[in-house]
């Protein structure tokens, strides 16, 4: 972004509403496929009681999980607005953030430019491939799909640190204040 890059509210609207989106899908997804994994529920189900058919544990404990995946999915639909939004917001605005395949880019800006490009990458891929196994779209490769979306579990902390360092080099540069500025504007 331009250095003098004014905040709007709908600017930081749409920034506070992904960074409050992405981690409630970060921790619905990790609690689905590590802790509250449906083999895991029925593990300990089966080792309280054998008086229960191995099918109706397995129902059991998708009822279980069933709350924290419409979560996961009304979140999602919530960043995929926002993110849709904020594409639109800045084509329209013509906000634009450094070119990391610059030559002459100076290799702050650089990073700044390639952390921006693998956020909107990640977000893009993670919302195609969420929406194809909602909608069950190319169901020949839903295996695929679903690999590449639970792909995100890794992507999310990549981007929490990359923006972070971010956070801290620009406090320390030219942008001193950009916090302070996405928190209550300018």
């Amino acid at each position: 972004m331009k250095s003098q890059q004014k905040f709007t509210i709908f600017h930081r609207v749409l920034h506070w509403i992904m960074a409050f989106a992405m981690p409630v899908l970060f921790i619905t997804g990790f609690l689905r496929m590590y802790w509250m994994n449906k083999n895991n529920i029925v593990a300990v189900i089966e080792s309280k009681t054998s008086a229960i058919p191995k099918e109706q544990m397995t129902d059991i404990a998708k009822a279980i999980r069933e709350p924290m995946w419409q979560w996961h999915e009304v979140f999602a639909h919530i960043m995929i607005f926002a993110f849709l939004a904020r594409i639109i917001y800045m084509l329209v605005k013509g906000i634009r953030f450094p070119n990391p395949f610059k030559s002459n880019q100076p290799l702050k800006e650089r990073l700044q430019g390639f952390t921006y490009v693998y956020f909107y990458l990640f977000v893009f891929i993670s919302a195609v491939t969420g929406i194809c196994i909602e909608k069950g779209f190319l169901p020949q490769w839903k295996e695929d799909i679903e690999t590449v979306h639970k792909w995100g579990i890794y992507w999310f902390p990549i981007f929490i640190l990359l923006h972070l360092v971010g956070i801290v080099l620009a406090e320390f540069s030219n942008k001193k204040g950009i916090t302070s500025k996405m928190i209550g504007g300018d």
